[in-house]
């Protein structure tokens, strides 16, 4: 497998998600490069990825990232940290383009972290992936790391129940208070959308970190190793999905994205 497509400074960057949360990282990406163009796929019919087999999860990666390359994509991030987790590697082995991925910021974290106490709030998927664990086993000499599974989450957030997922919250979180911990790494891109409900529940010490800004930092900058990086152009956008379109619309005006300057359409 390979893409054959000609691309250049102008093709744009392939964003794919499970469903709408990697909507958190796209626009940390588009704001560190406005003049990016884009192409978001919301694979929400599959959604939640973290409650699949791992070779689910990569037939669904291919699958996206074939649809992407069609496409004419220069770059693809993963915005999904259970298919970063449990296919990047097999991506990454039989594409040859660059490829972006996401997982929980630990290493933030844990240099950061005063109590040596970090939560980490994630789907099972990301949990028991070997990326995870090696990530993971990096700091468990020197901090305390404890993980919750955010279990229903993902799904309430792909029905556009924000306010659903709080008594879920309540209870995933009251452990890691318990803990004392004093960061929580959100170890999903959908979990982003949660963050002022989280904040309502947890003690005002504690950080909420995430991965996004991070990522579109080494988008950045892989594009330039590979002198693809558009610095003349004004980025114009365009998402997919197989999931419910006015939905995807309306997590794009929550994040201050006008509707009306980009393109819809489901694949």
């Amino acid at each position: 497998m390979n893409t054959t497509k000609k691309i250049s400074s102008s093709s744009p960057i392939g964003v794919f998600d499970s469903g709408l949360g990697g909507l958190s990282i796209w626009k940390e990406i588009n704001q560190l490069l406005p003049n990016e163009s884009t192409i978001y796929l919301a694979d929400s019919k599959n959604a939640p990825y973290g409650e699949k087999s791992r070779q689910a999860i990569i037939d669904f990666s291919i699958k996206n990232t074939e649809y992407l390359l069609s496409k004419g994509c220069k770059i693809i991030v993963v915005a999904c940290n259970t298919a970063t987790t449990n296919a990047i590697k097999v991506l990454r082995a039989n594409y040859n383009i660059p490829f972006i991925g996401i997982e929980p910021a630990i290493k933030p974290a844990a240099l950061q972290s005063k109590t040596n106490r970090i939560g980490v709030l994630a789907t099972k998927g990301t949990l028991s992936s070997e990326l995870f664990i090696a990530t993971s086993e990096q700091f468990r000499n020197s901090k305390n790391i404890f993980e919750v599974e955010g279990a229903g989450l993902v799904a309430l957030i792909e029905a556009g129940k924000i306010e659903a997922t709080k008594p879920l919250l309540k209870k995933y979180l009251q452990p890691l208070i318990n803990q004392d911990v004093d960061h929580i790494v959100m170890g999903c891109s959908h979990f982003p959308f949660l963050i002022p409900i989280i904040k309502s529940i947890v003690p005002a010490h504690i950080q909420i970190i995430d991965s996004g800004e991070a990522v579109a930092k080494q988008t950045k900058n892989i594009l330039e190793q590979h002198h693809l990086l558009n610095t003349t152009n004004t980025g114009n956008h365009v998402f997919y999905t197989n999931g419910n379109l006015p939905l995807l619309q309306s997590f794009l005006k929550q994040i201050e994205i006008q509707t009306e300057s980009v393109f819809f359409e489901e694949f």
